[in-house]
C-alpha cells in the first residue's frame, strides 16, 4: 500500500468534479456528437489521465506510476466491450442519438459510485484473504473460455433487474420527452424511457465489473491506484463510444486480444497468491511486464484487424457502419 497524501486524493476528487461539470456544461443542449468532436474529447480525457499518471509517478514513485498506468490501460481496453452493450441498449430503447450523451453522462456517475464500492470491498477482501485471488483468477479464466468458445452472455436490456425494479417503483411512459427523466401526467410524476435506459446502462456496468474488478486487483491492491485508474478510464468512455461508433466491427481480433490479456492477468493472480501463501520463491510478474504485455497484445490485435478486415477473403471490404445508431461486432454480450 502506498502512503498517499490527503492533498493528492483532494486533487483527484477536484479533477473528477470539475471534469464532469465542464462536460455537462459543454453538452447541456441535445445534439448529435460527431467523430471530430468525440475525438477531441477523447484526446482530452486520455491526456488528463496521463497527466494524472505523471503526478502519481512524481509523488508516489515509479512503482505506483507504473501500476496506475497499467491499471488504466487495462480498464480502458476492457471497457471497449462495454461499447457494444451501450449500442444494444440504445437500439433496444430506440434512443435518439441527440440524447445518448446525457444517458452516458449519468451512467458514468453511477459507474464511478458502484466501482468505488466494489473496488474498496475487493481490496479489503484481498488484503484479508489472499486465497480469494484464486477465485478471481478462475473468474477471468472462465471469461477467456467464453470468449474463445464464442459463448455469448445474454443481456436483455428490457428485462434487466434495474429496469424491472424501476418499473415497480415508478410508472414509465412509452414516449420520450426531450432530455427529461420525469414528466408530470394527470397530476403524477412518471418516468420517461430515458431513465430506464440509464438503469439498463448501470445494470450492464455491474455485469462488466465481474471481469474488470478482479483484473485490476491483479495489477495493484492499493485503493488509490485501482480507483483513480478506473475513474479516468470510465470518464473517457462516453467520448470513446461516439468516436468509435460504427467502426468497432473492424477490430474483429480485439476480442481475442482481450482474452489473451485476461488469461495473462489470471496467471498473474495465481502467481501472486502462490508467492504470498506458499513461498516467496514463487516469482511475481512485475508491473512493467504487465504493461508491456497489454500494450503489445492490443497493438497486435488492432494491427491484425486492420490488415485482415472482415470479409477480405471473400473480396469484401466489410461495412463501415457510418450513420448507424448501433455497433456491430464480436461482442461478448447480446440481446436475447
Amino acid at each position: 500500500m502506498f502512503d498517499v497524501p490527503f492533498w493528492l486524493w483532494a486533487v483527484f476528487a477536484a479533477t473528477v468534479v470539475v471534469s464532469l461539470a465542464v462536460d455537462l456544461l459543454a453538452h447541456r443542449s441535445a445534439h448529435v456528437i460527431g467523430f471530430k468532436e468525440a475525438a477531441a474529447w477523447s484526446g482530452l480525457w486520455v491526456g488528463l489521465a496521463l497527466v494524472f499518471g505523471a503526478v502519481v509517478f512524481l509523488v508516489l514513485g515509479g512503482t505506483a506510476g507504473t501500476e496506475y498506468t497499467t491499471a488504466w490501460l487495462l480498464e480502458k481496453s476492457l471497457s471497449v466491450d462495454n461499447l457494444f452493450v451501450f449500442a444494444l441498449i440504445f437500439a433496444y430503447f430506440k434512443v435518439p442519438r441527440a440524447y445518448q450523451h446525457r444517458v452516458l453522462f449519468f451512467g458514468v456517475i453511477g459507474a464511478l459510485v458502484f466501482r468505488g464500492v466494489f473496488l474498496a470491498a475487493g481490496v479489503a477482501v484481498v488484503n484479508r484473504f489472499t486465497a480469494v485471488l484464486f477465485a478471481f483468477a478462475a473468474i477471468l479464466f472462465y471469461s477467456v473460455y467464453k470468449i474463445l468458445k464464442g459463448e455469448e452472455e445474454s443481456f436483455d436490456p428490457g428485462r434487466s433487474f434495474a429496469v424491472r425494479l424501476l418499473r415497480r417503483v415508478v410508472p414509465v411512459r412509452d414516449t420520450y420527452a426531450g432530455q427529461k427523466f420525469f414528466v408530470k401526467e394527470a397530476g403524477k410524476h412518471v418516468a420517461t424511457p430515458l431513465l430506464a435506459v440509464v438503469a439498463a446502462i448501470e445494470a450492464a456496468d455491474l455485469i462488466f465489473a465481474v471481469d474488470s474488478v478482479p483484473a485490476v486487483l491483479a495489477v495493484s491492491d492499493d485503493t488509490f491506484i485501482v480507483y483513480t485508474s478506473n475513474a479516468f478510464a470510465i470518464l473517457g468512455l462516453r467520448a470513446l463510444y461516439f468516436m468509435l461508433s460504427g467502426l468497432l466491427e473492424r477490430f474483429h481480433y480485439l476480442s481475442t486480444g482481450l482474452a489473451v490479456i485476461l488469461g495473462f492477468i489470471g496467471v498473474k493472480l495465481i502467481l501472486q497468491a502462490l508467492h504470498k501463501m506458499v513461498s516467496p520463491a514463487v516469482p511475481e510478474i512485475p508491473s512493467l511486464v504487465s504493461l508491456a504485455v497489454i500494450v503489445v497484445v492490443l497493438a497486435v490485435s488492432v494491427t491484425l484487424s486492420l490488415r485482415r478486415p472482415v470479409g477480405a477473403e471473400d473480396g469484401k471490404d466489410g461495412e463501415d457502419g457510418e450513420g448507424s445508431d448501433a455497433l456491430s461486432g464480436p461482442s461478448q454480450r447480446k440481446v436475447k
